[in-house]
């Protein structure tokens, strides 16, 4: 029996590899963990950008309670199983007005974990309508190898490699628009993309990527990772340990660690890394 999602939901995922929307927060939640990301982006004086928006769980109150809510993880667990690793958080703002854009492309295709058996949970802090330049996915891209990525250059990449595919540019795709609160699923193979921020609030989303405990990574250096439910199977990543007290030196450290390792493997093969090394 599901725990969070409805037999139909669970069949669109297997089918065209993505379902929406799911609640999963609370209007309460929702606000509290919105004004707790604005209240550090205001001390710091900007919005929150690289390196804290990626795993973002290790530093912040707000995302560790996004990543361990059980309306979240039940929802995954009705896609993947009961034991559950997370792999990696990005923090993903849309401002409004600006031109950032995030190209087709795969997750996993920069996440080198095997199987491909990776949920994203896009959880919404903000109305994510299609005029705030929502998710668009290509139903059934799952099903199909991986595709070639390329570097694009663009600065208003959102992707910190700037990878994407060539041959959809045509394509409008499937929208995925959420009210705060809710949630998206998708899979690691689904191609998937988001236009620029024509709304006149700002688009704030967190994608975790879980993992079944059994999926295992590929290549240097060896990732970081948090069992969030069930059992983990050791030996295969660095566990991560969960979050103690938000903002402190001790989570700086530990963040900037795993942050490390991830964009390591993350610009594997990158000519954007490269270039960014050699200027």
């Amino acid at each position: 029996m599901p725990k969070r999602l409805t037999a139909a939901q669970i069949e669109s995922y297997r089918k065209h590899g993505f379902c929406f929307p799911v609640p999963v927060l609370s209007a309460d939640e929702t606000a509290a963990c919105r004004a707790d990301l604005e209240r550090y982006e205001r001390q710091i004086g900007r919005p929150l950008d690289f390196p804290e928006k990626s795993k973002p769980h290790l530093l912040f109150d707000w995302a560790d309670r996004v990543a361990h809510h059980s309306t979240v993880l039940d929802a995954v667990e009705d896609l993947i199983g009961p034991d559950i690793l997370l792999y990696h958080i990005t923090l993903w703002t849309k401002e409004a007005g600006q031109p950032a854009y995030v190209l087709w492309h795969q997750d996993g295709a920069y996440f080198f974990l095997e199987p491909a058996e990776q949920v994203t949970a896009w959880v919404a802090l903000s109305d994510a309508p299609v005029a705030s330049g929502c998710m668009h996915v290509l139903p059934g891209t799952h099903t199909g190898d991986w595709l070639p990525h390329y570097d694009d250059i663009n600065p208003n990449n959102m992707i910190k490699r700037g990878q994407g595919i060539r041959g959809f540019e045509g394509e409008t795709g499937a929208p995925m628009p959420l009210r705060a609160g809710e949630m998206s699923l998708h899979h690691t193979k689904l191609v998937h993309s988001s236009g620029p921020n024509n709304h006149n609030d700002r688009r704030i989303g967190v994608g975790l990527s879980y993992i079944p405990a059994h999926v295992r990574p590929y290549g240097d250096p060896t990732p970081t990772a948090l069992p969030v439910r069930g059992r983990a199977e050791g030996g295969h990543f660095i566990w991560e340990t969960r979050l103690a007290a938000a903002e402190t030196p001790a989570a700086r450290a530990a963040h900037a660690e795993a942050v490390a390792r991830f964009r390591a493997r993350q610009d594997a093969g990158s000519t954007l890394a490269a270039a960014s090394k050699t200027a």
